[in-house]
Order: C-alpha cells, then structure tokens, then sequence
C-alpha cells in the first residue's frame, strides 16, 4: 500500500457521501440559476452597449466595474453591505446567486455582443426587406444565430460558475467547500476531503462539457449528435405513421 493510499481515505468520504452530494446540489443549484439570470441580464447589456449613448456608456461602465471585482468581495459586499444599507436581509443563496450574476452578466454580454455582431447585417436587412418588424428580425433570425456562436463559451462560464460557488463559503453558503471544512473539523482529513472535493469540482465540468458541446452539435445545421439523432428518427417515425395512414385511407 502506497503512502498515498493511506493518507486518502476513500471510506470516510463515501460514508459522508450524502453531505458531500448535498453541498453539490447546492452549488450547482446556485450556479444554474446565476447562469439564467446572467444570461438575460448579459443579453440585455449587450444590446444597450451596442445602443447609442448615454445607455452604451451605462452598459460599458457596468461591464467594466463588475468585470474588475473578484467574487468574494461581491458576495460580501452583497450579503453584508447591501443588508446593511437597505435592510433587506438576504439568505446566503439569494444572495450566492445575485453575487454571480452580477459577476457574469458583465462576462456574458461581452460574448453575446460579439456574437451578435458575427451575425452578417445582410441577413437583418433581408428581414426587413421581407416586411418583417425589427424586433421579429431579432427574435427569428439574429438571437438563434448568435445563441448558437456563444452557446460554447457559455458552458465555459457555468463551469466558472460552479467553481466559483467554492468561495461562497465565507457567507455561509453550504456548497463543496463548507462541507469539506465542516467535515474536516471534526475528523482532520483535509488531505482526502479536499481531494474528493478538486474530483468532484473536475467531474463537474467534464459533465457540463460534454452537455453543452452536444447542444452545440444539435444546434448545428445539418444537426449532428445523439439528440439530433434521435429526434430526426423520432420525426422519420412520425412522416412513415401519417404516410402509412394516408395510403391506407
């Protein structure tokens, strides 16, 4: 037995697996609501920092500020300062949650901007040429295009996301890393703790991956992929059902 397999003991953290899965949950929980809220905030901060001004000075001054400031001074400043300033007490995933999107939304408009712009313009004025209403033009054709160029760097982001749930600890948010610390208090395995903790942060981000490289694929034209195979046999079934019945009647 090697010196690194004695000082890993795998046993003591699968019996405190349910802990350890519960402070995942969380994490991913956090992280996943951040990105929704980030990525329409993000949006909406791409479209006004392509505006004219003064909202394009609004936009950037924001995108600039909250780019510049690391994560745990924002959810200290969230959990603490903004309580502290309005009266309204946030509960530590509230306040998680707004911490990172205010955080990635700034990220997220920059990737949604120069996607946006790697739209060709002809493609907008075709739309309009056709009689189509700006907004139209935006929802049908300019959004999906620019959603499909950004969808792999956003996958980047919530992997940053997840990992960045780790310093939420300090507000008192019970993700991965509290519940390492909560554990090693008690049994001093740091060493193991903190190892199943970089495993499951790795595993974590081979996952969301892999799930956001098959939307990728999906979102491609042609579509490529288990799911784009799966739905284009699912439609084959459905056209072979109606034809059957066709000829039949």
């Amino acid at each position: 037995m090697t010196v690194l397999a004695v000082a890993l003991d795998w046993s003591y953290v699968w019996s405190n697996r349910g802990a350890l899965l519960h402070g995942l949950l969380t994490a991913v929980e956090v992280a996943a609501l951040a990105l929704a809220i980030s990525v329409l905030v993000g949006l909406l901060l791409a479209l006004a920092r392509m505006s004219r001004p003064p909202l394009s000075w609004l936009a950037a001054a924001y995108i600039n500020v909250f780019r510049g400031v690391p994560v745990i001074v924002t959810a200290l400043w969230v959990f603490f300062g903004v309580s502290e300033a309005t009266g309204i007490n946030f509960s530590v995933f509230v306040a998680g949650v707004a911490s990172l999107s205010l955080l990635y939304s700034a990220f997220i408009s920059e990737i949604y901007r120069s996607a946006l712009e790697a739209v060709p313009r002809g493609q907008r004025e075709a739309g309009l040429a056709l009689g189509m209403t700006r907004l139209r033009v935006f929802v049908s054709v300019t959004l999906p295009q620019a959603t499909k160029i950004a969808i792999p760097n956003i996958g980047s982001m919530l992997i940053g996301m997840v990992k960045d749930t780790s310093v939420l600890f300090v507000i008192g948010t019970t993700e991965v890393v509290a519940t390492v610390q909560n554990l090693g208090a008690t049994s001093y395995q740091y060493f193991t703790l903190y190892t199943a903790a970089a495993i499951i942060y790795v595993l974590v981000a081979f996952i969301v991956d892999f799930s956001f490289r098959t939307i990728e694929k999906t979102m491609q034209t042609p579509p490529h992929g288990l799911l784009a195979r799966a739905a284009t046999s699912r439609r084959r079934r459905r056209v072979a059902a109606i034809t059957a019945r066709f000829e039949a009647g």
